[in-house]
């Protein structure tokens, strides 16, 4: 079964989703690679999940430090390689920002390879099912501008100011 409910945020609403006891999903409504509702979805909004979802959204939305929040579990859906991906953007604290290749070195050197694509990398990021919690707003291009956001870059834009990431630094998070 997997459980869904509309969330409101300040930049819009958004569909959750989640399996069991884990959020598997959130995306602005209509954004890039919004899913298919199916019959498999359960209308629920005051599923756990959800509520601790909510709470956490709220903190993050307000400002506040959101370490002192619950953080709910994520079972986001993907391949392997997104999956690592995601892991990696997990690492990248609030309010800093990395780019594509930082991400594609660190996966490479976790493999033994040499290198990763940056696209590669791009793909994945931009197939992320739980924005926000999963802060693929956080990665920017090779020169620090800011390329696409499933969401649309208004949204990154607004998501990078509330955190007050410095926009105008080269100097980038390494993963």
């Amino acid at each position: 079964m997997i459980y869904t409910c509309t969330i409101s945020t300040p930049l819009g609403p958004a569909t959750a989703s989640a399996e069991e006891e884990a959020l598997t999903g959130l995306w602005f409504i209509g954004q890039k690679y919004y899913p298919a509702q199916t019959d498999a979805w359960d209308n629920e909004p005051e599923h756990r999940v959800f509520q601790t979802l909510q709470t956490w959204l709220d903190n993050y939305f307000s400002g506040r430090e959101s370490a002192a929040v619950p953080f709910p579990e994520l079972a986001p859906k993907g391949t392997d390689f997104q999956k690592a991906v995601w892991d990696i953007l997990l690492e990248i604290p609030h309010g800093r920002l990395t780019t594509y290749g930082e991400i594609g070195k660190k996966l490479a050197a976790t493999r033994g390879l040499s290198s990763m694509s940056a696209q590669a990398v791009g793909g994945a990021v931009g197939h992320n099912p739980i924005s926000i919690l999963i802060p693929c707003h956080r990665v920017v291009g090779a020169s620090g501008s800011l390329t696409g956001y499933a969401g649309g870059l208004e949204k990154k834009k607004a998501l990078l100011r509330l955190e007050e990431a410095d926009l105008t630094s080269r100097k980038l998070f390494e993963v």
